[in-house]
């Protein structure tokens, strides 16, 4: 059965084929209950137009065991990178996080940040704790 090719304006066409690709997280989820899909869709579109296909997901809520469950499909955003789709900066993060590309640069300025306020928070308890005994 012969099917004729689509035309550029329904989407599948050859503007399809050679637009810009990106890699990103698209929100899912309710109200202080997000949930992320990493997709791959066209750059210029936004999160909530139609997406080509779906490489990972990632739950940032802790579960009962302190755990944020992330899931990703290696061999299709390997597949993705390799025909030229570029990545969002969450995505190249939790990538890095995962192991799969190099640790992003705000990855390690987000842990000194959080070693930064960890010392402060230690200081001001120690500090209460030193008032309060005095008194």
């Amino acid at each position: 059965m012969y099917v004729p090719p689509l035309s550029p304006a329904s989407g599948t066409g050859h503007f399809w084929r050679t637009s810009a690709k990106i890699i990103r997280c698209v929100r899912y989820g309710c109200t202080n209950r997000p949930f992320y899909h990493l997709v791959v869709m066209e750059r210029r579109k936004n999160q909530h137009q139609p997406v080509i296909e779906q490489v990972g997901t990632f739950d940032p809520m802790p579960n009962i065991y302190n755990e944020h469950l992330v899931s990703f499909n290696f061999e299709r955003i390997r597949y993705w990178l390799g025909n030229g789709a570029h990545l969002s900066t969450p995505a190249a993060e939790l990538l890095g996080i995962a192991g799969f590309l190099p640790l992003h640069p705000r990855t390690y300025m987000t842990a000194w940040r959080n070693r930064q306020r960890a010392v402060e928070n230690k200081a001001l308890e120690a500090e209460a704790a030193t008032s309060v005994a005095d008194e």
